[in-house]
């Protein structure tokens, strides 16, 4: 499956139900992504939830249900959602859709934590501390998955980095409601990734 990084909406979290080997995170999507039957979620399918891909469990009028296994859980920031929560949701790219983002496979590398939020107007400079394995992958103008969310790296450091958030992106994503301290799923390019790789076991 393949995302883009351009969420589609938001989605609350109505209740998290504790399983025999990890969670089931129960998400009331928005009228937006129930309304046209031409698209709708099934069953199977697969949805970013802040940029984890997961898959639907379970469907009613209203709501998503999804379930969240330990390594998941230890990789992501899912285990710390509450009832009441905001999540971005992204469901998978259709094979003739419109790429715009980068490509964002959902299989998050890490988290990262808040540590700037600087205001300019109605636009954020915000900065994030990762572990420099995620550190190392990333680089300035280049592309990162912070929550789901397709962003353009302003500044890489060896342990963190800054992106500039434009007004749509801080209303129609959890990034307008982080504070300083919280936890966000981070996934790298995917080029970056393979490049790593490549030169590790290059003679």
């Amino acid at each position: 499956m393949m995302f883009t990084g351009l969420v589609e909406g938001l989605g609350s979290v109505l209740r998290l139900e504790t399983e025999s080997a990890g969670i089931k995170i129960v998400v009331s999507p928005p009228e937006s992504l129930l309304a046209d039957e031409s698209t709708a979620t099934r069953c199977g399918d697969s949805v970013a939830i802040n940029g984890c891909c997961l898959t639907v469990v379970s469907i009613d009028e209203n709501t998503w249900a999804f379930q969240a296994g330990r390594e998941t859980l230890s990789k992501t920031n899912l285990g710390r959602l509450a009832a009441g929560d905001l999540v971005n949701l992204e469901r998978s790219l259709p094979a003739n859709g419109r790429l715009g983002g980068h490509f964002v496979q959902g299989h998050v590398d890490g988290i990262g934590k808040v540590d700037m939020i600087e205001r300019e107007g109605e636009w954020v400079t915000m900065g994030f501390q990762v572990p420099t394995s995620i550190a190392q992958l990333l680089v300035p103008k280049g592309s990162v998955s912070v929550d789901g969310v397709s962003l353009t790296i302003v500044n890489a450091e060896s342990t963190r980095f800054t992106v500039a958030l434009i007004p749509h992106t801080l209303s129609a994503t959890t990034l307008g409601c982080r504070t300083i301290g919280q936890m966000v799923n981070i996934e790298t390019d995917i080029l970056g990734k393979y490049v790593r790789q490549f030169l590790a076991i290059a003679p």
